[in-house]
């Protein structure tokens, strides 16, 4: 086994080329031989015999012939993993380069809860800013499942989030930076605002504004709908964007479900009423996932020591 992977490696190493894996990506994004040479701007035949180097290096197929286009295989998928994740690093490596022979300090791009942003991240990117005024920061705020697949992209250099499923250890590294503790809130003129005790299965029959159903947050939720023994509010509005989430609970009965950090200035304005219900006890810690096995470079290194000061301190983790 061992030996077939080191003859594949030299293989590619000695065959597989930045194009190869171009027109890969084209040909999976558009299903056709023909508008994927367009793309590299490249004859037809050329592709095809560009897709049969890149096969035999491989030593299978990777795309299947259909009467009407293309269709990756299996291990085509896998190998479509790599190409983007590769062409993605060398997009990234080439605008660092660019920035820095103009004197400036590279990139460096950050996925974030929504609960982390406000509080701990700001602090830390303010700080490093300071530091590095030239740096390119790039902050994408995504729910954790969306962070997942931006590293496993290599689209984000890390996250702030927590895992997602059972398996995520064996792919990322993960280090606690805090807790997101989740509060439900109304309209300050909303006819639960004043309501006082109050149980779930009162809010049942109110519309909700809610994250997707695969996010840390949403799951938790749903729990608490479960333990309660009540079905999922009908009337529904996924988002996963926090000022849409705000605007759409002040501007009707909407409920929803928030960070308290993201809340603060709302609830502190008297724009947003938090309701008397405990949520999200289960959340887990949130804190910095990373891709196993892959070393923090300096601006990296540097930034995670910002982070790790900022969460310490006793403004920080949210």
């Amino acid at each position: 086994m061992a030996d077939a992977a080191s003859a594949l490696y030299r293989a590619l190493l000695n065959r597989l080329r930045y194009r190869h894996l171009a027109l890969l990506v084209a040909l999976d994004d558009l299903g056709n031989l023909h508008a994927a040479a367009q793309v590299l701007s490249i004859t037809q035949p050329a592709a095809t015999r560009m897709l049969q180097e890149i096969e035999d290096a491989f030593g299978c197929t990777l795309f299947e012939r259909l009467p009407r286009g293309m269709r990756a295989t299996d291990l085509g998928r896998e190998v479509l993993d790599f190409a983007r994740a590769a062409l993605t690093r060398l997009e990234r490596c080439a605008g660092d380069l660019a920035l820095k022979r103009r004197g400036g300090y590279g990139h460096l791009v950050i996925g974030a809860i929504m609960g982390a942003a406000p509080d701990l991240l700001a602090g830390a990117v303010t700080e490093l800013k300071m530091r590095k005024p030239l740096l390119n920061i790039r902050i994408l705020g995504e729910t954790s499942d969306q962070l997942v697949e931006l590293l496993e992209q290599q689209r984000i250099d890390l996250a702030i989030g927590r895992f997602v499923g059972p398996l995520q250890h064996n792919q990322f590294d993960f280090e606690p930076l805090g807790n997101e503790h989740l509060l439900l809130v109304v309209r300050r003129t909303h006819p639960l605002a004043t309501r006082t005790p109050l149980e779930l299965a009162e809010l049942a029959q109110w519309p909700w504004v809610l994250q997707a159903l695969a996010s840390p947050a949403r799951q938790v939720l749903e729990g608490e709908f479960e333990r309660a023994r009540i079905n999922t509010p009908s009337n529904v509005v996924e988002c996963g964007s926090i000022f849409a989430t705000l605007q759409l609970v002040q501007k009707s009965d909407a409920i929803a479900a928030l960070p308290e950090p993201v809340l603060r200035d709302h609830l502190q304005a008297g724009l947003l009423a938090a309701l008397p219900l405990t949520i999200g006890a289960a959340l887990a810690p949130f804190g910095v996932l990373m891709r196993k096995g892959e070393p923090a470079s300096g601006t990296v290194a540097e930034f995670l020591d910002v982070l790790r000061r900022a969460a310490q301190a006793p403004a920080g983790g949210g």
